[in-house]
Formats: structure tokens, C-alpha cells, sequence
């Protein structure tokens, strides 16, 4: 374990900014940034330091108080927000953010293009690409108090592409929320919800299509029109 402040030959190209905890076997990709105090490469539970890699891309801006653990793999241009805290067997692609005070419990598997708000929970969660999930958020992965057989029961919540999980929702274990589809704030999704429709309520039923939903400055023909596929790209595969 080592504590950096300033360049240092075991991670060329990386700028430390205060002071900053690195355990053995931490991979920093050039142009990163990193501000202390943070942690990275935290042995998780009944691991010795630097048994398990940490490996973050290139570009990535990792803000103070984050907590990153060993067992994780992250794409290029990832950020954190202060205060984050990244637990083992997360596998983060690129172009991702996790937000101030975000907790990724184990197990959760995340594409491109996410972006994670402020204070969200969640574990054993798949997010696809271009996914949102706003500040407050949570994503189960039990449906009761942890047994002994918990990861063998429903797993984690499954968010498609493009979808949207709004302010202070729960999305419950096993749960699929469809591509393209949003859920309102303060919803609680019992059971999947279909592709492209807004869905509100607690259980979180389907209220209508997405493509419905005007936007109210004019900007768009409506909302969420950027996620629809490209149809010359569609064309061409």
C-alpha cells in the first residue's frame, strides 16, 4: 500500500492531487486524475492486498473520499463523484459516471454511456448502454433478508438500453425494465415493464407510450426521440 502525492513512475501519465491511497496491483490508465483523500484497490473481505486487480481506463477523474475496491474492472473516461463507493466485481464499461455518495455494491454489470446519479444503491444490477438512473435510485437484489442461497434466488434488477430509472425509485430483484422505457420518480417496479412506455405508481404500472410525451420547450418532435434507433444504421447491418 502505497500513499501518492504528486507523479510517480509506477503510474506514469496519472496526476495525483493531495494525498491518495493505492494498494498493489491498482492499473491507472494515462490522463487520469486523481483527487485525495481516496482509496483504491481496497482488499474486499478475505482477500490479501493486491491479490484481486483493480483496473480504471484512461481519462478517468476519480474525485475525494471515493472508495474504489479491488475485483473491479473500468472502462476509459469513467468519473466519480465524491464520496462514491465501488465494491468488488463491479465490470464498468466507458464513458460511465457514478455520482457523489453512489453505492455499487458487488456484482453489478454496467455498459457505455451510463450515467449513475447522486445517493443510488444498487447490486448484482446489468445496465446496458445509454442507461440513466437518477439521484436517489435503488436496485435490489433480494427480495427478502440475505439467506444463505441469495445468489442463487431472482439476482439483481436488468435496465435495457436507454432506459430511464427517474428520482428516488426502487426497482426490485429480478425485475426488467425495457429498453427506451422510463420510470417515473418515486416509483416502485414490482414486475418487468415492457420497452418505450413511461411507467408510474407504486407497483409501477405502464401509463403510455414514450413517444407520446411532448416536449415542452419544442425542441424535439418529443421527448426521448435521440434514443430511437438510427435508421440508416439499421439499414446498414
Amino acid at each position: 500500500m502505497q500513499q501518492i502525492c504528486g507523479p510517480t513512475e509506477e503510474h506514469p501519465g496519472v496526476e495525483f492531487v493531495g494525498q491518495v491511497t493505492v494498494y498493489p496491483n491498482v492499473t491507472i490508465g494515462p490522463g487520469s486524475v486523481v483527487y485525495g483523500p481516496c482509496v483504491l484497490g481496497h482488499p474486499p473481505r478475505g482477500k490479501a492486498p493486491g491479490e484481486l486487480p483493480l483496473v480504471i481506463g484512461a481519462s478517468a477523474t476519480i474525485r475525494a473520499f471515493a472508495v474504489l475496491y479491488a475485483g473491479c474492472t473500468i472502462g476509459d473516461r469513467f468519473q466519480t463523484g465524491h464520496y462514491t463507493l465501488i465494491r468488488e466485481d463491479n465490470v464498468i464499461g466507458n464513458d460511465c459516471s457514478v455520482g457523489s455518495g453512489a453505492e455499487l455494491e458487488c456484482g453489478n454489470r454496467i455498459g457505455n454511456h451510463v450515467r449513475i446519479h447522486t445517493h443510488v444503491g444498487m447490486e448484482c444490477a446489468t445496465l446496458a448502454d445509454e442507461v440513466y438512473i437518477g439521484p436517489g435510485a435503488r436496485l435490489l437484489d433480494d427480495l427478502h433478508v440475505p439467506c444463505p442461497r441469495s445468489r442463487e434466488c431472482v439476482g439483481g434488477a436488468v435496465i435495457e438500453k436507454f432506459a430511464v430509472v427517474g428520482a428516488d425509485a426502487t426497482v426490485l430483484a429480478g425485475v426488467t425494465v425495457g429498453a427506451r422505457s422510463v420510470i417515473a420518480s418515486g416509483s416502485v417496479v414490482t414486475r418487468d415493464i415492457p420497452p418505450g412506455v413511461i411507467a408510474i405508481g407504486s407497483p409501477a404500472r405502464p401509463h403510455r407510450p414514450v413517444d407520446e410525451v411532448e416536449c415542452f420547450k419544442g425542441y424535439y418532435p418529443h421527448a426521448y426521440v435521440w434514443s430511437l434507433p438510427d435508421p440508416d444504421e439499421e439499414a446498414g447491418s
